[in-house]
């Protein structure tokens, strides 16, 4: 509580970074963040509290939407009528949709945290595959590579790739984000 944060002030415990609600007089409600410190005088007998507060509200409400923002972002990857894969830059799969796992078999636990490549790519198409994704992880993305994919009861599924960087917030690049088509009925026909 916010009498625990001045109590422990007044008895040399600096406190750091407490998050309180406070409202104004209009009603109101305000996000702070305060820091709470011992003010004590030339003798060093403690004589008070010093607090310094930060109005956050913005900054809660703004990352109350990013959150938002990203769970719409993540269902809407999953309702995706089309296969979603995401790797991390070492290859690892980090994301694999409901389509995915429809197209493959392979469900998504089955897949999360193995070798892409070398574990779903048959061996012929390894490094074309390997080849597109090492570029995505340099920036360069792909569209519409095509290449055969064999399900986990060895169906033999042709598929059509956009290859795109995945970023973090700070540009850093993180890893793959790919979009598939299964085209098998196209390239029958």
């Amino acid at each position: 509580s916010v009498r625990q944060v001045l109590d422990d002030a007044l008895h040399g415990q600096q406190t750091d970074n407490y998050q309180l609600p406070l409202f104004t007089k209009d009603g109101d409600r305000v996000e702070v963040l305060l820091n709470a410190t011992t003010r004590v005088d030339a003798a060093g007998t403690i004589v008070g509290v010093v607090g310094v507060g930060q109005d956050i509200t913005a900054i809660n409400d703004s990352q109350a939407e990013l959150s938002r923002l990203a769970n719409d972002l993540q269902l809407v990857i999953e309702a995706a009528n089309a296969p979603i894969f995401g790797i991390d830059t070492n290859g690892f799969v980090n994301e694999w949709n409901r389509k995915a796992a429809a197209i493959t078999g392979f469900s998504r636990e089955e897949v999360m945290g193995k070798d892409l490549v070398s574990r779903f790519i048959t061996p012929e198409f390894q490094d074309s595959v390997g080849e597109v994704l090492h570029k995505a992880l340099q920036g360069e993305e792909t569209a519409n590579f095509e290449f055969p994919l064999y399900t986990k009861d060895g169906e033999r599924v042709e598929v059509l790739l956009n290859a795109t960087t995945r970023r973090s917030a700070t540009g850093a690049i993180v890893g793959v984000v790919g979009v598939g088509q299964n085209i098998t009925e196209l390239k029958r026909g």
